[in-house]
């Protein structure tokens, strides 16, 4: 991440916080499924992609304004900033 380029919100991440489990809380509240994981850079919390029928992640970055995610898949390493529309790989 060492392109200055790179929105404000992107550089802030310093350390990656991963997922504890490979799952979405909310779907498995729900019954729903999900497709793909993001894991919240604020606050950790791990819920389900935008390709996924209920998208919590993005509800959740938009409704507590935690800008940045990761993606939670194995082999896939990039951060997401839903506020800048910007991803970066790591």
């Amino acid at each position: 991440m060492g392109n200055s380029e790179i929105c404000i919100h992107l550089k802030a991440v310093k350390v990656l916080k991963t997922a504890s489990e490979h799952v979405c809380e909310a779907c498995i509240k729900l019954g729903t499924k999900w497709v793909h994981l993001r894991t919240c850079q604020t606050c950790g919390v791990t819920l389900c992609c935008d390709s996924s029928p209920m998208q919590h992640m993005s509800h959740h970055c938009r409704a507590e304004k935690h800008p940045v995610v990761i993606s939670s898949e194995p082999g896939e390493r990039w951060l997401y900033c839903y506020l800048d529309d910007e991803m970066v790989g790591y």
